[in-house]
């Protein structure tokens, strides 16, 4: 009897199907997809900042005035400053071997945290301008 169960057993081994390899992640580059979502989270509410503040500037007729016009002005160089942290952003999404190359890849985030911080000050400056108001 011990045979039969032998042969049975190796039967319904040989009719399993392999189990699928797991698959590996690698660790670095869900790292920099995580960083990059968080720079496009903040592009999105730095935008969402800047269009209420013309909004606000629009509605309320101060874009017509001296300093209204000039806070529009760093609203719109904001908005630029946030294209060019786009266009950074996709050509950090499209560099491959990023870890092979730190260098780039450090160069390139730092361009980025510097356009952010600028971007961030001239939204803040037209805050305080409306908030004065």
């Amino acid at each position: 009897m011990p045979e039969r169960s032998q042969r049975r057993g190796q039967r319904d081994a040989a009719k399993r199907e392999p189990e699928p390899p797991t698959p590996v992640v690698d660790l670095a580059s869900e790292r920099g997809r995580r960083k990059l979502r968080g720079y496009e989270n903040r592009i999105r509410r730095v935008l969402a900042v800047n269009r209420l503040a013309v909004t606000r500037l629009f509605g309320s007729g101060l874009l017509f005035t001296r300093q209204g016009t000039r806070a529009g002005r760093e609203l719109l160089l904001a908005h630029q400053h946030l294209l060019k942290v786009v266009d950074v952003l996709d050509d950090l999404a499209g560099l491959d071997g990023a870890e092979s190359r730190p260098g780039v890849a450090v160069a390139m985030y730092e361009e980025l945290d510097a356009l952010l911080t600028r971007t961030s000050q001239l939204s803040a400056r037209t805050e305080e301008f409306l908030a004065g108001l």
